[in-house]
């Protein structure tokens, strides 16, 4: 199941904030969460705001528990431009665009192999453990 949370209309331009959704691709949403937290730049708060309303959305809209998501994509899309105008010299004008963007955040639950893949290793870890009692059970008595 995939969520999604849109940010339409953010005041920051989609170069900068593409920088920010690029770094959190494919990760699981806690570490993308603090990855966010510690980036110092402007798109990593608004980026950051768009991951935590995806991960309510799937919380509350889904009921998917939010440990079990990764982050499938994260896109920053051109918004429209305001157009203002800065005087210059001898009464000329020099244009300004003031961009816009619309970021995009899509949740997706991580694949069933990996699931798998950590009850293996669970359940190889505790045969390990159960193991190594009995060798050195083992070895006291080859010793005495």
């Amino acid at each position: 199941m995939q969520v999604k949370s849109v940010y339409k209309y953010a005041r920051i331009s989609c170069l900068k904030a593409r920088e920010v959704t690029r770094a959190i691709q494919g990760m699981p949403v806690s570490n993308a969460l603090a990855v966010l937290a510690y980036t110092p730049k402007k798109a990593a708060f608004l980026v950051g705001k768009t991951l935590q309303s995806a991960v309510a959305n799937a919380e509350n809209n889904h009921e998917i528990d939010p440990d079990t998501l990764i982050v499938k994509s994260a896109t920053a899309t051109e918004g429209p431009s305001l157009s203002r105008i800065m005087p210059r010299a001898r009464g000329s004008a020099a244009a300004i665009k003031k961009r816009m963007t619309h970021i995009t955040v899509i949740l997706d639950q991580k694949p069933e192999s990996e699931k798998k893949d950590g009850a293996k290793a669970a359940s190889a870890a505790e045969v390990v453990s159960t193991e190594k009692p009995k060798a050195k059970r083992a070895r006291k008595a080859q010793d005495s």
